[in-house]
């Protein structure tokens, strides 16, 4: 009777609440979908030329882009903003700003940066997993080596990488609660404040637990979009 009388006290507890949390966590929620989106337009194109950078036959600069992929996919993402955010301000003054659109450009540049090194390879997998001997046949059919690689090798790359691309895309969405380190008011920002004071509310941690169903959604949404994506691009089987 007891556990049954708990459950019915938190269901009207968030009846009761609902109104009040729901757009608060939709602010939040807002605020991590603009990161997301500005780190894929961001990223997807630097990647691609990170990966043209580790593949130059010049070898200075194939060698200063790997190390670059290397220390940025060794170290941890939440180091990583931690470190863009608040290292300008210990060494000279801070180019952020306090407020918080100068954590946003902080945290956007270091998703940016750390998922561009990742999709540079996978973009790298792909290119080097098209047979030469396609390429070389391009060529012999009086192409440049620009339309080998934009009629022949990316299209081939594109049904390559969508599987591990669409993997990474979807931890994205998720990393993003990693902003919060530097209080970027994302979604779990959001949520976890009522467990302090926001809105009235203290002592709550039902909102927090709740985000969890924005991110089920979002990952829902992208797994059949990529799924779609997958099926139409059936065609190179």
């Amino acid at each position: 009777m007891q556990f049954i009388e708990s459950i019915r006290h938190l269901v009207g507890t968030i009846i009761e609440q609902f109104p009040i949390v729901f757009p608060a966590l939709n602010e939040g929620f807002l605020q991590t979908l603009k990161l997301f989106v500005i780190t894929l337009v961001g990223a997807l194109p630097l990647g691609l030329i990170i990966s043209f950078g580790s593949m130059a036959k010049f070898k200075p600069i194939s060698l200063i882009t790997r190390v670059l992929v290397w220390i940025v996919r060794g170290s941890p993402l939440m180091l990583q903003l931690m470190i863009i955010y608040y290292l300008p301000g210990l060494v000279g003054r801070n180019i952020w700003g306090g407020g918080e659109q100068g954590r946003f450009i902080a945290a956007c540049i270091a998703f940016i940066l750390n998922y561009a090194c990742y999709f540079s390879e996978i973009y790298r997998g792909g290119i080097q997993g098209v047979p030469v001997g396609q390429q070389e046949a391009g060529q012999v059919l009086g192409m440049t080596k620009k339309q080998v690689f934009f009629k022949v090798t990316l299209l081939q790359m594109v049904k390559r990488i969508v599987p591990p691309m669409s993997n990474e895309i979807i931890t994205l969405v998720k990393d993003t609660s990693l902003a919060r380190i530097i209080a970027l008011q994302e979604v779990i920002w959001a949520g976890s404040a009522f467990m302090k004071s926001s809105h009235g509310i203290q002592g709550q941690i039902w909102p927090l637990f709740f985000t969890g169903v924005y991110y089920l959604a979002f990952c829902g949404i992208l797994t059949l979009l990529f799924g779609y994506i997958e099926r139409k691009l059936s065609y190179f089987e």
